[in-house]
């Protein structure tokens, strides 16, 4: 059986593009410095007949009309193509000499010349093998012309920007909601350890125990069902269609409907019809419905809770009016916050997760709209959903600074 011939192995720098390069370079530079070469040989080649002397003969001299002697002669026409021959032969002397330099220089020049070409390559290469998972503050900033290689290195600086933005946010909700899961399972823990798996606690022990997780395991639903939204919102191959904005809103207050009407809240609705809005029917109605879900938790008992929705210009609306605490002015900046609670009467803090109101501007902020509030203490507050309508020409504005009549 025959052995199959071993593989040589090349340097590693032969693999290389700069190696390339070089060999790409310093060929084309001798190929060209060839054919001048060459092409100057045959022009002075063809410009006269060229050979070694071959035909001699022999003069007698005579000085005086007496011979002094015999030499050789050539004829002047065998000495031109004598001279020609010589002239040849040191042109290609000449040429090789030449062309062996040119070779040597075309490779060290072309080596020089595609290691500074590919520098900004190597800064690119360098800053990613720098770049980790958990740390991606590494930038290329490369200098120099704006070239191809510039417009490169910012491109990847602009995604590293990106990326490190979504992983800060990442980490980030991660690590909220770490922190607001840790809270009910502990206390669902606790109330397991110490009462509803203990034989000497009374009924009434476990009954109070029993609802303790029950209001633990009803905060973690919500919290795992905003999460899912944010995911959700946030999915690429989300298909929208064209929405009735008013009858997306009417579905949040039917749903809430039985639990106001349990808490003593009137629930009004001035929907105007024909609302039509280019989205996701089942996030809108969520967005609303995060905002009713606010409104009936913190609305005073006997009040009424205004749920409305109509066009101004260029922009829909659906807004949501309540007759509850109020929000202060210094924390009007941070309730879209994700996981910020504002603290609530009487100086405790609301247990709610606080993802309701980042996830209704997630989702207005997905359809091209802004969410606005206006709040005063003592008087309520009112959230206002903006959309762009379909069809309508927007400026660079946003929608209109003022309340709507709702």
């Amino acid at each position: 059986m025959k052995r199959p011939s071993p593989r040589i192995r090349l340097p590693a720098f032969t693999h290389t593009i700069r190696f390339r390069l070089t060999v790409l370079y310093s060929g084309l530079l001798f190929v060209l410095t060839a054919l001048v070469l060459g092409g100057t040989y045959l022009a002075v080649e063809r410009t006269g007949e060229a050979h070694p002397v071959t035909k001699q003969f022999s003069v007698t001299k005579i000085v005086n009309g007496k011979e002094v002697g015999e030499f050789d002669a050539v004829k002047v026409a065998e000495v031109e193509a004598a001279v020609n021959y010589e002239t040849l032969a040191n042109l290609r002397r000449f040429s090789f000499a030449v062309l062996g330099g040119v070779a040597a220089a075309s490779l060290a020049l072309g080596w020089i010349l595609s290691g500074r070409a590919l520098r900004p390559v190597r800064a690119i290469s360098r800053t990613a093998a720098e770049i980790q998972a958990t740390d991606l503050s590494q930038r290329i900033h490369l200098k120099g012309p704006k070239d191809e290689l510039r417009d490169l290195a910012d491109t990847v600086d602009s995604m590293l920007d990106r990326l490190d933005e979504a992983f800060r946010a990442q980490r980030q909700l991660i690590d909220d909601a770490s922190h607001e899961l840790r809270s009910p399972l502990a206390i669902i823990r606790a109330n397991l350890d110490a009462v509803l798996t203990a034989e000497e606690s009374d009924e009434a022990e476990r009954r109070t125990a029993a609802r303790s997780v029950d209001r633990a395991t009803t905060r973690m639903t919500r919290l795992v069902e905003d999460l899912l939204a944010t995911a959700r919102r946030n999915a690429p191959a989300l298909a929208d269609a064209d929405v009735d904005l008013a009858a997306a809103a009417d579905e949040a207050c039917e749903e809430f409907t039985p639990l106001a009407t349990d808490r003593g809240l009137t629930l009004r609705r001035r929907l105007s019809p024909g609302l039509t809005v280019f989205g996701d029917h089942d996030a809108l109605r969520r967005a609303v419905g995060n905002l009713l879900s606010n409104a009936v938790r913190l609305a005073p008992p006997g009040t009424a809770i205004t749920v409305a929705a109509g066009r101004t210009g260029a922009w829909l609306w659906a807004a949501v009016r309540d007759e509850g605490p109020g929000i202060l002015d210094d924390d009007q900046v941070h309730v879209f916050d994700r996981f910020w609670r504002a603290k609530g009467n009487g100086g405790h803090r609301d247990r709610h997760a606080g993802l309701g109101l980042a996830i209704v501007r997630q989702i207005v902020e997905s359809h091209g709209g802004q969410v606005r509030l206006f709040s005063k203490v003592g008087e309520g507050s009112t959230f206002v959903l903006w959309l762009p309508a379909p069809g309508a020409e927007h400026t660079n504005g946003g929608p209109p600074k003022g309340q709507p009549a709702v």
